[in-house]
């Protein structure tokens, strides 16, 4: 039996594009246009769903297993004329949500770095 599809929380739609899975029409596009970028060498060493570690992880006493250390998965990380450029594919809505917005601020005051929201 089928099981339903399930909704996506801001009605996207994952695209799958040369074997990698994008959130969304717009960010399997921007990929593209990375990806072009890259070919000309405007930009180089091109990652997709970076991993950075805002909090490590902690235990608490009152809590029988470690809490897992909290991460922010850019979306696309390159760097572009030398300096490291961390990029996020956001929506207006997206932008404004409270956990972007913590995991942003974290971002500046753990690692130095601005994320380039587009």
């Amino acid at each position: 039996m089928l099981k339903p599809r399930k909704k996506q929380k801001f009605n996207n739609r994952k695209v799958v594009l040369e074997g990698a899975t994008f959130d969304s029409r717009k960010e399997a596009r921007r990929y593209r246009e990375l990806q072009l970028l890259e070919r000309t060498g405007e930009i180089s060493e091109l990652q997709t769903q970076f991993a950075f570690v805002l909090a490590e992880s902690v235990k608490f006493k009152s809590e029988a297993r470690r809490k897992p250390a909290l991460r922010y998965f850019a979306d696309f990380v390159y760097r572009a004329k030398g300096q490291l450029v961390v990029e996020d594919v956001k929506s207006e809505i997206t932008r404004k949500k409270d956990s972007y917005r913590i995991k942003k601020h974290l971002m500046m005051s753990v690692h130095g770095i601005e994320i380039l929201e587009v």
